[in-house]
């Protein structure tokens, strides 16, 4: 056959003869090619002149403790022996960051994105039910990796443990009752608290486990720890729990490469002989059965449900039913980071499928490396444990993340890291009413939940009534509080605590966090879908109900949701950026023009401005010149429908003329609700969400006009009572109690004044008839929080106009009148561009400036409040 040569490498564990030493010699096989043997070189006694070292003195406590040991020397065992190469640690019964080497006699770990904090753990595929046996481990080398900037990760940075378990259980031990072990910290585990039991132990050492079942013994059922060949613990005893049952050597690691030895050979002799696992007497162990055959494809599970309907609880329910499946989650990363030794967060952060990983102390994306790692590393090592053939490895993996699952895309992209010539890929859809299994289940869990909170707080009243016993001055010789009642064993009785009727009909449970975080949700929930065999799914399994009625549910869901959930991301498209623009232009001439109206001095100016207008019109259609006489028009008399012109109803008078304050609050109001509402549904374009609630009303608002919005600026405390004000523009559907606009998109903006003018009349008429309640009174200051102002970089829209915190005009803008003293209204914008943004609109969503000696002007008088706001 062929052999290795080791060089240059540690001592042979046998003693050398006299005047010799022995080494092995390192080289490398062929590739591909399995050693069949080992050359052993022994180097000649050291020549003239370079006399060998002399041997360490004898160590007295050594010897004496050699002396005391307790153990004997292994009897002549004529049994059957088991086959050496049958016994070995099983790689299919690992955490996925093992990486085993040289035909699984060293084992080393991940030490990248984060897994250099995570334990490693293997168990043997032998476990011991009889007999005394021992098994060795040698730390070759350990790793030290570089921390994120500000954290020192937890210590110990290198640890092994080594021990006993029963099939099936944890990976990691020391966190349950199915095993036992030393760590390299010299603690022992086993039940209750850990205990100091020997020194520390680290790189270079060899430490082996020594395990006595053998009844006959005076320490049987022990173990013990030795380390290079010396004890270095008493025999330390294994709990009742664990006799009885196949008891399989069980290593876990992080940082470090180790080297296995389960025998025949040993690497460091004991001071008595024992046989080792793989020279056992095959009655002594249960090996079970290697798999013959065509290896099996391994099953990959993709759950697929809806948040917050039960879909953790299923899972949980399914690895518990399937102990040999993986789950693969953030969530499941996490439970791994905790039994690696780093502590539980004390308070519940981010959601149950992403949970916060910022109570590590690592960062919120500390959990992106491990997820991009573990996704590469995860389908590769399952793979190879299928085609290896299954003994008592993995059944399969369970990728439990709720929110990838729902999305077609992020379906795809995870199927894809699992072939189909490697894995079958099931689909298993948790949608609809569960079956009567998951609800016992529910109801179960509810019922321990219920009893939890009732023993906390039975607990928490006990210490108070202590507490105030003490305050009281009663002492511990003061009347004591009622102990919960006990069981015959000692232990307390189990609280008595029953389920409502509304409990009892509950098919999911309440937990601390949200399947998924809300904002993520918002994201992400319009592109829920349920799987199709044409994403690449070998099996579509529906375990609630039937595909029709899934498909029914998931639609139904998505369009309530988006009828209840904000639109976060979204951005006013260029169509409300240019009608914006036009009707803030507009407002502002029609407010200078009514000012100028009511100033005798200005209306002059205004007047004649008209003639020449009308004498200019003339000169063009070559009529007569009019007459210089103005016609008499009774204001509030003429039809509002029949006016052409909103500045000049026909003798100079804007059709605005007369309005008050809160005459131009509710102009801007209708105007800027409808503008919102059909700007709203062309730019989020989905027919299933034509509007939004009354409660997003104030989101939106900010968001398009970048100011709030109030109804203390109205006078009212409900939204009924803004509808009575502006019903003929805005108002709610009954049945989905969204908001709706009355008019077309394409109404034009007099309309409005047209509207605004005619209610105005109409409150004029009922308040001359006695009317109290027709008078409108706003307040002209309404205390509001104003929207965060956005960054420097993002002011303005990309067409060059800005948009103004609060509705403010821009300080910089021209505001003088145009050159011809026309009104704004004809000329455009004003030169700079920039227009005051707001206008009348201040008490809805912050006052915009405007000239004093106006009458119904937001600062009437008060220019000095003006300038205090500027600098506010």
């Amino acid at each position: 056959g062929t052999a290795a040569v080791l060089s240059g490498g540690p001592a042979l564990p046998a003693a050398p003869r006299s005047g010799a030493r022995s080494s092995l010699l390192f080289a490398h096989a062929p590739l591909g090619v399995r050693p069949t043997g080992w050359m052993v070189a022994t180097t000649p006694e050291a020549p003239s002149g370079l006399p060998p070292p002399p041997p360490p003195p004898p160590d007295s406590a050594q010897a004496a403790e050699a002396a005391k040991e307790v153990e004997e020397d292994a009897p002549e065992d004529t049994r059957k022996k088991v086959d050496a190469n049958a016994v070995s640690m099983n790689l299919q019964d690992t955490t996925i960051n093992v990486m085993p080497v040289s035909f699984g006699k060293l084992f080393m770990t991940l030490t990248d994105g984060g897994m250099q904090y995570f334990l490693a753990g293997m168990r043997a595929n032998a476990g011991l039910k009889a007999g005394r046996y021992m098994f060795e481990v040698s730390i070759l080398e350990t790793v030290y990796s570089a921390e994120p900037q500000g954290s020192r990760g937890p210590t110990p940075k290198q640890q092994l443990r080594i021990g006993l378990s029963t099939a099936g259980s944890s990976l990691f031990m020391c966190d349950g009752p199915e095993s036992v072990c030393f760590d390299s910290e010299g603690f022992f585990h086993s039940e209750g608290p850990r205990k100091k039991a020997s020194s520390k132990f680290g790189k270079a050492a060899t430490v082996a486990l020594l395990v006595n079942l053998d009844p006959s013994s005076p320490n049987a059922n022990t173990v013990s720890l030795f380390r290079d060949g010396v004890r270095a613990c008493p025999p330390q005893v294994i709990p009742e729990k664990l006799r009885g049952e196949p008891l399989y050597p069980h290593l876990a690691y992080k940082n470090a490469t180790l080297q296995v030895n389960l025998g025949p050979e040993l690497m460091a002799p004991l001071p008595f002989r024992c046989r080792m696992l793989a020279d056992a007497a095959e009655a002594d162990l249960e090996v079970p059965p290697v798999a013959t055959g065509e290896p099996k494809k391994l099953e990959v599970i993709f759950p697929i449900g809806l948040p917050d309907t039960g879909y953790f609880d299923w899972v949980d329910a399914y690895l518990e039913e399937h102990p040999r499946v993986d789950e693969l989650s953030d969530r499941s990363v996490l439970d791994w980071a905790a039994r690696s030794g780093m502590p539980r967060p004390r308070g519940a952060q981010g959601s149950n499928d992403r949970p916060d990983a910022r109570h590590f102390g690592y960062g919120a994306d500390a959990l992106k490396p491990l997820r991009r790692l573990l996704g590469h590393v995860a389908p590769s090592t399952a793979a190879a444990a299928a085609a290896a053939g299954r003994t008592t490895g993995r059944d399969g993996l369970v990728v439990a993340q709720l929110r990838s699952n729902l999305v077609a895309d992020e379906r795809r992209d995870a199927l894809a890291a699992y072939p189909a010539s490697e894995f079958k890929r099931v689909a298993m859809v948790l949608v609809g009413e569960p079956d009567a299994k998951h609800k016992e289940r529910i109801q179960e869990l509810l019922l321990a939940d219920k009893r939890r909170a009732a023993e906390e707080d039975h607990k928490r009243g006990a210490d108070q009534r202590k507490k105030d016993d003490i305050h009281e001055g009663k002492g511990a010789d003061g009347e004591q509080a009622p102990a919960q009642e006990a069981e015959a064993d000692g232990a307390p009785k189990p609280m008595e605590v029953e389920l409502t009727e509304e409990e009892k009909g509950k098919w999911c449970r309440p937990t601390p966090l949200p399947d998924i975080a809300e904002e993520v949700l918002a994201r992400s929930y319009a592109d829920f879908t349920l799987p199709t065999r044409e994403e690449g799914f070998d099996d579509i399994v529906y375990v609630w109900q039937g595909e029709a009625e899934a498909s029914g549910i998931v639609r139904d869901w998505v369009i309530s949701r988006k009828r209840a959930t904000r639109v976060e991301d979204l951005q006013p498209g260029a169509a409300f950026k240019a009608a914006w623009l036009e009707w803030t232009t507009m407002l502002q001439g029609w407010r200078k023009l009514q000012g100028e109206w009511k100033d005798p001095a200005k209306k002059k100016a205004v007047l004649e401005r008209r003639m020449e207008r009308l004498r200019k019109d003339a000169e063009d259609k070559g009529a007569p010149p009019p007459s210089e006489e103005l016609p008499v028009i009774d204001m509030e008399e003429h039809d509002v429908n029949t006016v052409d012109d909103l500045d000049d109803i026909g003798n100079g008078e804007p059709l605005y003329a007369n309005y008050e304050f809160e005459d131009w609050v509710l102009l801007s109001a209708r105007y800027e609700l409808h503008l919102l509402l059909h700007s709203f549904r062309k730019d989020v374009d989905d027919a299933d969400r034509p509007s939004f609630a009354e409660r997003d009303l104030s989101f939106y608002y900010a968001k398009y006009f970048k100011k709030s919005f109030t109804l203390k600026a109205f006078a009212v405390e409900t939204m009924d009572g803004l509808f009575q004000l502006i019903g003929d523009t805005v108002t709610m559907e009954k049945d989905t109690s969204f908001l709706k606009t009355q008019l077309p998109e394409d109404e034009p903006p007099a309309s409005f004044v047209k509207r605004t003018e005619a209610e105005r009349r109409d409150r004029q008429r009922r308040a001359d008839a006695g009317d109290e309640t027709a008078e409108l009174k706003f307040p002209r200051h309404v205390p509001t929080a104003p929207p965060s102002r956005p960054p420097q970089s993002a002011r303005g829209y990309s067409d060059g106009s800005s948009r103004h915190h609060g509705g403010r005009p821009d300080p910089r803008g021209d505001r003088r009148p145009p050159p011809d003293g026309r009104s704004a209204s004809r000329h455009g914008p004003p030169p700079s561009g920039r227009p005051t943004f707001g206008g009348a609109g201040g008490p809805i969503g912050g006052a915009g400036r405007e000239r004093p000696d106006t009458r119904g002007s937001l600062e009437r008088g008060q220019p000095h409040r003006d300038r205090e706001r500027d600098r506010d």
